[in-house]
């Protein structure tokens, strides 16, 4: 039994068939150059947003209500135990940090539009590290931590400052939260769109002839 071949002799089989090429399902040059070119943003984006927390924590220290103690000599008291002072002073952080957050995202949006889950993974430890180093620079140059050396060194009656503490450690996810939450909207609502599929036209069951 002799079968026909599946190409004419006469005719060489198509160059563009997809068991001409090695890998017919390979990732084209330009995807492979974007993905390099966003690994190699975010490598930048992380520290660079991680040391803009000097910048939260000054400001924080600057801005946050500071909470007013009082010795007697043998205890500290807080002199307005009715006061929001500490809850301010997380309020204020949370505030600052979600600023960041948004401005951080938005810099980095106008940087590269195409977005991308590094660009997202970067923005959000970035801003975790930029947090926690916020926290840091107010805490350790903020008042003296030590009240009871702080109360002795003052003296009895005196008024002077509790240190400057984040209450809710939550606080640190503001900017994180912020930043991928802005960053998203802004690659969903203004991103360049994936160009749509050219797909070859097919004949209809009542066009075929043969």
């Amino acid at each position: 039994m002799v079968t026909a071949p599946l190409t004419p002799p006469h005719q060489p089989p198509p160059h563009n068939a997809p068991w001409n090429h090695p890998y017919p399902f390979a990732v084209g040059d330009g995807e492979g150059q974007d993905m390099k070119r966003e690994l190699r943003l975010a490598a930048i984006v992380l520290p660079v947003v991680a040391l803009t927390g000097v910048a939260l924590g000054l400001l924080w220290l600057w801005l946050a209500p500071r909470v007013a103690l009082i010795s007697t000599g043998k205890a500290v008291f807080v002199v307005d135990t009715e006061g929001e002072e500490a809850a301010g002073a997380d309020g204020t952080f949370v505030l600052l940090a979600l600023g960041f957050g948004v401005l951080c995202a938005a810099v980095v949006f106008l940087v590269h539009r195409r977005g991308g889950i590094a660009l997202v993974a970067a923005l959000a430890l970035g801003g975790l590290a930029a947090s926690a180093l916020g926290w840091g620079i107010g805490y350790w140059f903020g008042p003296e931590h030590d009240v009871v050396a702080h109360a002795r060194a003052v003296g009895e009656g005196v008024t002077f400052d509790a240190p400057l503490q984040l209450r809710s450690r939550a606080a640190l996810l503001a900017w994180p939260v912020a930043s991928m939450v802005v960053h998203l909207a802004l690659t969903a609502l203004f991103g360049p769109r994936d160009p749509e599929p050219d797909w070859p036209a097919q004949p209809l069951p009542g066009d075929e002839r043969g």
